[in-house]
């Protein structure tokens, strides 16, 4: 079987039992801070263990995308030098809600290993939890008492975390050894009997101290490794011979040159096994989104991408190669995941950039690296200070794993606890550097809560809940406090008579304390009237909601990977920063300008909806951010349903066309893989053209110089052009056609702009005085442009303006103008001689 029929027949032999078939959830877990990656196939149905959430299914079977490279499924280190460890895999999983039990599962789970795939009966062992009796005597059905092992928690026990939803699991192991000697290696960690089957039995609720409850309704969760099932069916002593790897693995032969072995030490097969696993993680995570940067999993993507270049270059490769494998991978996957057909370009060009970044650094580092194994060989050392190692990572991006990898190759250790000093006091120095220069305060307990009214009014009379020096709390306020990336609001606060400047509003708990320029007395209870900076507030909320905008048009002309990573909105400009992984052109720049531009002018409502945060997120259009923190009830934010949609708790203008309009003033990087825009809008704009013009005019003087007599140079040659044209003028009018009488001219000439062929224009009627109907013709900025002239005794018959508009239309345009003089443009530079040689007999028919 290949493994796609493999595949198949899984998803195919479970629907047969009543189960739906699912989707595979996105490697990159929504909703769920507690993961990098989807790295199980229970992990979309969480909620349902949880009790938070269900289903309109009971039973249901999938093959679920995983990614294992952090945490305690950190394989990472392991892959390519054995026949089984992946970062990502494919895990077959079925699903029972409160539906079937355990004699369910066990009995299908034996009928697809031995009637449909057709396993070696003799070859599968059971295990199961030491105290799991319903288990054990349910496989006694199956095999003889002596293939069912009973083993502790650490094996064959299932828990969430510390409370919350678990259970006793049975695996299934299968015995590659020739005499079928294995059962001693079961659970033993190697590749001789190894694991193919987890069936877990949610049964309990761990509850705090450890004590287990019965669930009311019982679960069951499966997960198999695909590329396992795919090397047991296949007959295959390794999951990277299965015809899963091989394609890609035959491809990395073909660029490099070099033959694949399977044997596990030798180091081309190593390189080969490391890129052909390493590709398919990168691929699958973005296409899903995911980007390589410095940060969380965009770190852990950026590791595993240079440790597969590393590799490639011990294959031979001194530029770019990993990107060019993912046509091969696409075209395994693409009728099981369609996403990585529709992202094709994306991947291969992130893939692309992140390799030729991390190259142009690998050189050096490992120039640095061989100068620390040359001073350690000289000094008798096996081990790479953390010193050392910490360098590599901070200035050449060396990943620790990457320098152990080169260790590992060269004899040496790392000093990883001496890595992790110095890797600390960096981001103890990055945590000081961030510290707000404003002083944190402690708000006593204050039962009422401020009450912000800023999205309905900007002045609000409100009662005195706190004071202390130059702090005031109030029960309510129109003042916005600093907040995903909104400044806050400044005004003014009238107490007791006086007013008092507020200069800045910070959120504390449920109270919003506003700063004042000066101590106040503290007159709790009393009424004070707080009046928000309405001009100020106006300009904040115009680039407020012109980030949003802004983001959509990001998406639209770089890719749906784009994603916030920061923002600041400010009343005279707004800072916008973003998951890509190039600098982005001029002309998409420009596209991006016009699309935020055209939502401006389309006059568009911004609506806000107020909705539980479950039902907001049903919404597959309404962007939210992970790692931000969502209450129960959220604030959503439309321009356009079918444009933007966000989370958002910051103030906005009513309509789109309150921006004005919108520029880019700046695009930059400011992190591997993190670009940043800044903008402006409305006033600000203003105010940014006139203070250029004036910056240009402070340097302009020797340019205007220079300008003034280029002018007068140009007068000179127009006043020598027209002096050419006019003295031309009389073989014009010898050379005239005369239609009844009128004399027709028609003359294509060399001009600089319309105005000088008005004038030539101009010239021409008078020298024809009567009797006459002139057309002068020039190709200006790759467009037509006519004028028709008339004489004074004719233009109330045949006027000007309505001859040359049926002119231009001959050239794909229009004009018109007085009956004396009119002028025409027209697209169609191409059609002007007919134009010219058939105006004789335009004119007839206007007599006619």
């Amino acid at each position: 079987m290949t493994s796609s029929e493999i595949r198949q027949s899984f998803l195919d032999f479970f629907k047969s039992k009543g189960h739906r078939i699912v989707d595979s959830a996105s490697v990159i877990p929504h909703g769920d801070p507690t993961l990098l990656f989807t790295n199980a196939g229970m992990n979309q149905f969480k909620d349902v263990f949880l009790g938070s959430g269900k289903r309109d299914y009971s039973r249901a079977a999938d093959t679920q995308k995983c990614i294992r490279v952090s945490g305690k499924h950190n394989d990472l280190e392991e892959v390519g030098f054995d026949t089984y460890h992946h970062t990502f895999f494919e895990m077959l999983g079925n699903w029972s809600f409160g539906d079937y039990y355990k004699a369910e599962a066990i009995e299908w789970a034996w009928e697809l290993l031995t009637d449909v795939w057709k396993l070696d009966k003799n070859r599968l062992y059971a295990t199961v939890f030491r105290t799991d009796d319903e288990a054990f005597e349910l496989w006694k059905r199956y095999l003889p008492d002596s293939k069912v092992l009973r083993f502790d928690e650490k094996d064959n026990f299932w828990e969430m975390g510390e409370t919350g939803p678990c259970g006793p699991c049975s695996e299934i192991h299968y015995d590659r050894t020739p005499d079928l000697s294995g059962i001693k290696l079961v659970n033993a960690g190697t590749p001789d009997v190894i694991e193919i089957w987890n069936l877990v039995f949610i049964q309990y609720n761990r509850k705090q101290g450890g004590v287990l409850e019965d669930l009311s309704a019982k679960h069951v969760d499966t997960g198999m490794g695909f590329e396992r099932i795919c090397a047991v069916i296949q007959q295959k002593s390794s999951n990277y011979d299965t015809d899963v790897f091989m394609p890609i693995i035959k491809e990395i032969e073909n660029l490099s040159g070099r033959q694949y072995s399977t044997e596990l030490k030798n180091p081309d097969g190593v390189a080969m096994r490391v890129i052909a696993d390493h590709i398919r993680t990168l691929a699958f995570a973005i296409a899903d989104g995911a980007l390589p940067s410095n940060e969380g999993r965009g770190y852990v993507l950026r590791r595993i991408l240079r440790r597969a270049s590393r590799f490639a270059k011990n294959l031979g490769f001194k530029e770019p190669v990993l990107f060019k494998l993912v046509p091969v991978l696409i075209g395994t996957m693409k009728d099981v995941f369609p996403e990585l057909i529709s992202h094709q370009s994306i991947i291969e060009r992130v893939i692309k950039a992140e390799e030729e970044s991390f190259l142009q650094t690998l050189e050096r580092g490992l120039e640095i690296f061989d100068e620390i194994n040359k001073k350690l060989l000289k000094n008798k050392k096996r081990i790479i200070s953390g010193e050392d190692a910490f360098q590599l990572y901070d200035t050449y991006g060396f990943p620790i794993d990457l320098t152990e990898l080169l260790a590992r190759e060269n004899n040496l250790t790392v000093d990883k606890p001496g890595f992790d000093v110095n890797m600390e006091e960096q981001r103890e120095r990055s945590r000081n550097a961030r510290k707000s220069v404003i002083q944190e305060i402690e708000i006593p307990d204050i039962k009422e809560k401020s009450v912000f009214t800023g999205y309905e009014e900007f002045t609000t009379e409100a009662k005195v809940l706190y004071v202390k020096g130059n702090q005031i709390v109030l029960d309510k306020t129109p003042f916005y406090s600093e907040s995903g990336g909104q400044v806050s609001d400044t005004g003014t606060i009238i107490l007791g008579g006086e007013k008092y400047n507020v200069t800045d509003v910070r959120k504390y708990g449920d109270a919003i304390v506003h700063f004042i320029n000066t101590d106040v007395e503290p007159l709790v209870g009393e009424i004070a009237l707080a009046e928000v900076n309405i001009h100020r507030r106006r300009h904040i909320m115009r680039n407020h909601s012109a980030t949003h905008l802004l983001h959509e048009a990001l998406r639209q002309v770089l890719g749906e990977h784009v994603k916030q990573a920061g923002s600041l909105v400010a009343p005279d400009y707004m800072r916008f920063d973003f998951n890509h992984f190039e600098k982005v052109s001029n002309d998409d720049l420009k596209k991006i300008e016009s699309i935020v531009n055209e939502k401006i002018f389309s006059n568009i409502e911004v609506k806000t909806d107020i909705l539980p945060i479950e039902e907001a997120k049903k919404n597959p259009r309404t962007k939210m951010f992970f790692g931000d923190k969502y209450g129960d009830i959220v604030r959503v934010v439309k321009m356009d349903e079918s444009f933007s949609q966000e989370f958002c708790g910051g103030t906005h203008v009513k309509n789109t066309s309150e921006i004005g309009f919108f520029k880019i003033i700046s695009e930059s990087s400011i992190a591997a893989g993190v670009r940043r825009i800044e903008a402006i809008t409305g006033k600000s704009l203003e105010l940014y053209i006139h203070n250029t013009h004036d910056m240009i005019s402070e340097k302009q003087s020797e340019i205007e110089q220079l300008q003034t007599q280029i002018k007068q140079l140009e007068k000179e040659i127009s006043k020598n052009k027209m002096g050419d044209i006019k003295s031309q003028m009389q073989e014009w009018l010898n050379n005239a056609k005369v239609v009844n009488n009128i004399r027709i001219i028609t003359q294509q000439i060399e001009s600089d702009d319309i105005e000088q062929l008005r004038q030539i224009g101009e010239n021409l009627r008078n020298e024809l005085g009567k009797q006459g109907i002139g057309l002068v013709a020039s190709i200006i900025n790759d467009k037509v442009q006519l004028v028709c002239v008339v004489t004074d005794d004719l233009m109330k018959k045949y006027p000007a303006g309505k001859i040359v508009g049926e002119a231009a239309k001959q050239l794909g345009g229009g004009g018109g103008g007085k009956p004396h003089l009119a002028t025409a443009g027209g697209k169609d530079f191409s059609k002007l001689p007919d134009l010219l040689n058939q105006f004789p007999s335009l004119i007839e028919k206007f007599i006619s």
